[in-house]
């Protein structure tokens, strides 16, 4: 997993002030899913629906282009995120287990 977040200036796009990426990535790199608003995406559903002016949205796949993501707070963001985890992993039958934790720019890097 990995997590990148920044505090960015409240605009229309990012009205909770974050830019963030939170990805899920096989042992070869490859993303398996991922939570961010780096870009909008289309809407979901009827051809009329208008799309969002926040960017914020999901990955279910490594190809999926992005569905709409509705952004409460920071705190649902984590448990949605680690809940789409832990169904991903499920379906592969690998273990939901922490195996090493770190922070980028720590002293063991």
């Amino acid at each position: 997993m990995k997590f990148e977040i920044r505090r960015v200036r409240p605009n229309a796009e990012r009205p909770h002030g974050r830019r963030y990426a939170f990805t899920l990535h096989a042992p070869d790199g490859k993303r398996l899913i991922g939570f961010d608003n780096a870009h909008g995406v289309p809407a979901t559903g009827s051809r009329f629906n208008r799309r969002q002016v926040a960017v914020d949205h999901w990955h279910r796949s490594g190809n999926d282009p992005g569905r709409p993501y509705h952004f409460k707070d920071a705190a649902g963001l984590i448990e949605d995120f680690l809940d789409e985890v832990r169904r991903v992993l499920e379906s592969r039958r690998i273990p939901v287990d922490v195996v090493e934790a770190g922070e980028a720019g720590g002293k063991d890097d």
